[in-house]
């Protein structure tokens, strides 16, 4: 579902905004933006919802968030419970996030790279911030952090938000990440 805030929001509030979205009657007009979107969709007040087939949802859904970067609303994936908001966005432009169930997002904002981290998992076995031809980070479940710059190397990590933290440091451009975890080559 995609609409517009004033300010980046949290997941929780767009849980919240989506449930109460879905409990009201669909109607209002359609943005010129949604004749754009991919998939079926359902106008409601000043929101509107994307229907996907399962079997093509990781590029639709890829396509929804770049209409929504181009027209400064906030996407939220109820399948993921993720929100993507239109900033703070990391320095690398064009940076992109993967995951191990198909996400793929070009630039995207602090706050989803935080959450989508918690979903590591059977089902989703990877994070990747990658910036072709320069450099990456990545983990895996149990939390084995890999960085390529040149030479790979890696390191294990116990806590989520110490690799909520790396992952922040990396895409803000600071390099304490580096300084601070016992990598070996």
């Amino acid at each position: 579902m995609v609409w517009q805030e004033p300010e980046p929001i949290t997941r929780d509030r767009a849980r919240t905004v989506y449930l109460a979205v879905k409990k009201t009657q669909p109607g209002g007009d359609q943005p010129d933006y949604a004749k754009e979107l991919p998939g079926l969709i359902t106008v409601y007040p000043e929101h509107v919802l994307i229907s996907m087939d399962p079997e093509s949802m990781d590029e639709m859904s890829g396509r929804v968030f770049e209409l929504a970067q181009e027209h400064d609303l906030v996407c939220y994936d109820p399948q993921r419970d993720l929100v993507h908001n239109m900033g703070p966005l990391g320095v690398y432009v064009g940076m992109q996030l993967h995951t191990g169930d198909g996400m793929i997002v070009t630039d995207p904002d602090l706050g989803l790279i935080h959450d989508v981290l918690a979903t590591l998992s059977a089902q989703n076995p990877f994070v990747a911030l990658v910036n072709f031809g320069m450099h990456f980070l990545q983990v895996s479940p149990g939390y084995e952090l890999e960085y390529k710059e040149g030479d790979m190397r890696s390191t294990m990590v116990e806590e989520l938000p110490d690799v909520q933290r790396a992952f922040r440091e990396y895409a803000t451009g600071d390099r304490s990440f580096l300084t601070r975890l016992p990598w070996t080559a």
